[in-house]
C-alpha cells in the first residue's frame, strides 16, 4: 500500500500534468494565427521572386519586385475581408458549410480576376489622379507603391478589428492620399472621384432595395400562397433562371473579349437563352426536390438551397473580376511606367500581375476568412437560405453593372447593404403587421421600450460600427497613404 507522501506526490503529478495540458491546448490556440501569418508572409516573398524572375536584370526592376510584394499583401487582405460578403450569407443561413464556401469562393474568386477582370484594373490605375499632374515617373511610382500599402495596412486592421470594410475605399483612398502628397490637390481626377463617390452611396442603397424587393416577391408569390409548395415550382425556377440571364449577359460582355467582341445586343439575346434554359433545367429538379415536402415555409429552404449556391458562385466570380484591380491595379501601372517609361498612356495587364492577385485573394480567404464570413453571414441580422439568396442575387446583379460599366464600386457596401435591406425589410413588415394586429390586443396591453428594442431584427450595434467604418477607411487610407509616400520620398532621398 503506497505511503502518504507517494500518494501526495502522485496527485501533485497528476495537477502539474493537467496545468501542461491547458498549455498545450493554450499555445496550440494562440499558435493557429501564426501559421496563417508564416504561410502568408512565404506568400508574399514567392511573389516577390516571381516578379523578380519575370523582370530579370531591367533597370527598376526592384521598385517592381518591391510593389508585387505589396500587391500580393494587398491580395490577401481583399480575401480575408472583402470576400465574406459574398459567401457569407450563404454560410449564415447554413446552405453551405464554411469548407465548401471557402472552396467554392476561392475557385470562383481566382476564375473572375483571370477571366474577366480587366476592365476595372484599367480605371483604378490611371483614373484616379491626372497623368500630367506627376512631374516624374518615379514620383508616379512611389506614389502607387504607398498606396498600395497604406490600403493593405487598414485593411489589415479592419479585418483584425472584425470590421467588413471597402478594400476598393482603401485602394482609391490611398491612391487619392498619395497623388495628394505627390502635385497637391489638382493632381487628382475630381470628375472620376466624384463619380466613384456617387457610386459609394448608390450602391448599398440600391442592393438593399433589390434585395428586399426580392424577399417582398418571395414572400407574396411563395410563401404567404395557401398551397407555399405548389407555388415554389412555379417560381424558383422562374428565380434561377432571372439569375443564370444575368451573368450570361456579363460574361458575354466581359469574360470572352478576348476571344471575341460581342455587342449588346447579342449579349442580351445569349443571356435569354442561357435563362431560358437555366429556366427549363431547373424545372425538373425542384419538382422533384419538392416531392413529398410539408406545405411549410420551412419546407421551403430545402428548394432554396441550389440557387443560393450557385447564386453565391456567380457573386464571387463577380467579385473576382470587379475587385482584383483593389490590388493589382496600382501594381500594373507601376510595371507599365516602369517598362515603359510613361504613365500617361493606356494601361496593359500582365498575366504574371493577374495571377497574383488571383492567388492572393484565394489564400487570404483560406487563411483568414471565416472571422468576417461569420460576422456578415450571422451577426447581422438572422438569414435562411431564402433571405440569402436575396442578398447574394441583388448583390450580384449591382457588382456586374458596376464591372461592366468599369466603376470600382465597393462589393462591400453592396453586399452588407442587401443583409441591412432584408433585415429592415423584416422589421418594417413585422412591425406593419403587428399595427394590423393591434385592434386584437387586450385594452391597455403595450410592448415597452426594451422590449420593442429587443424585437429589432438588425443588431443596431454592427449597424453603426459598419457604418462609421466605412465613413472613416477613405480619410484614414489617404491620410496614410501621403504619410508613407513622405516616408518612402525621403528614404530614396528625393
Amino acid at each position: 500500500m503506497p505511503r502518504q507522501d507517494e500518494r501526495y506526490h502522485w496527485k501533485t503529478l497528476d495537477k502539474d500534468l493537467g496545468r501542461l495540458s491547458r498549455v498545450e491546448y493554450a499555445t496550440m490556440y494562440v499558435s493557429r494565427p501564426l501559421v496563417g501569418i508564416g504561410i502568408s508572409f512565404v506568400f508574399v516573398i514567392l511573389a516577390a521572386i516571381f516578379a523578380a524572375s519575370i523582370t530579370g536584370q531591367v533597370p527598376g526592376a526592384f521598385l517592381v519586385v518591391i510593389a508585387a510584394a505589396f500587391g500580393a499583401y494587398m491580395a490577401l487582405n481583399i480575401g480575408a475581408n472583402d470576400v465574406a460578403n459574398n459567401v457569407g450569407p450563404a454560410v449564415g443561413a447554413n446552405a453551405l458549410s464554411m469548407a465548401g464556401a471557402i472552396l467554392i469562393a476561392a475557385v470562383c474568386e481566382s476564375a473572375g480576376a483571370l477571366i474577366a477582370g480587366g476592365d476595372v484594373v484599367s480605371t483604378i490605375s490611371k483614373g484616379i489622379i491626372t497623368p500630367q499632374s506627376v512631374a516624374e515617373t518615379s514620383i508616379f511610382i512611389w506614389a502607387m507603391i504607398a498606396a498600395l500599402l497604406s490600403a493593405a495596412i487598414w485593411v489589415n486592421i479592419a479585418t483584425y478589428l472584425g470590421a467588413p470594410v471597402s478594400t476598393t475605399h482603401s485602394v482609391v483612398g490611398g491612391v487619392m492620399g498619395a497623388g495628394i502628397a505627390a502635385a497637391g490637390f489638382s493632381a487628382v481626377n475630381w470628375p472620376t472621384m466624384g463619380a466613384i463617390a456617387a457610386s459609394w452611396v448608390i450602391s448599398p442603397l440600391l442592393g438593399g432595395v433589390i434585395a428586399a424587393a426580392m424577399l417582398a416577391f418571395i414572400k407574396t408569390t411563395i410563401i404567404y400562397r395557401d398551397d407555399k409548395i405548389a407555388a415554389a415550382r412555379l417560381w424558383v425556377p422562374l428565380l434561377i433562371g432571372i439569375m443564370a440571364a444575368a451573368f450570361a449577359t456579363y460574361i458575354a460582355l466581359k469574360g470572352v473579349k478576348h476571344l471575341v467582341r460581342i455587342d449588346m445586343a447579342s449579349a442580351l439575346l445569349i443571356g435569354a437563352l442561357a435563362g431560358g434554359a437555366s429556366w427549363l433545367a431547373a424545372r425538373p429538379y425542384i419538382a422533384r426536390k419538392a416531392q413529398g415536402l410539408e406545405n411549410r415555409n420551412k419546407s421551403l429552404k430545402a428548394l432554396f438551397s441550389l440557387p443560393l449556391v450557385l447564386s453565391a458562385a456567380l457573386l464571387s466570380f463577380a467579385h473576382g473580376a470587379n475587385d482584383v484591380a483593389n490590388a493589382v491595379g496600382p501594381l500594373a501601372a507601376i510595371v507599365h511606367a516602369q517598362g515603359t517609361g510613361s504613365f500617361a498612356g493606356s494601361v496593359a495587364i500582365p498575366g504574371w500581375v493577374m495571377l497574383i492577385g488571383a492567388a492572393g485573394i484565394s489564400f487570404g480567404l483560406v487563411l483568414f476568412g471565416p472571422k468576417l464570413i461569420r460576422i456578415v453571414g450571422n451577426q447581422i441580422t438572422k438569414l435562411n437560405p431564402m433571405r440569402a439568396y436575396c442578398v447574394a442575387l441583388s448583390a450580384a446583379i449591382t457588382v456586374i453593372v458596376a464591372s461592366w460599366l468599369g466603376l470600382p464600386v465597393s462589393s462591400t457596401h453592396i453586399a452588407v447593404g442587401g443583409v441591412f435591406g432584408v433585415g429592415f425589410f423584416r422589421e418594417w413588415h413585422a412591425e406593419n403587421r403587428a399595427r394590423k394586429l393591434k385592434a386584437e390586443r387586450p385594452a391597455g396591453k403595450r410592448i415597452a421600450a426594451e422590449e420593442r428594442t429587443r424585437r429589432k431584427l438588425v443588431r443596431r450595434s454592427h449597424f453603426m460600427t459598419i457604418v462609421a467604418a466605412w465613413v472613416v477607411t477613405v480619410p484614414a487610407a489617404a491620410v496614410l497613404s501621403a504619410v508613407l509616400f513622405f516616408i518612402i520620398t525621403a528614404m530614396a532621398g528625393a
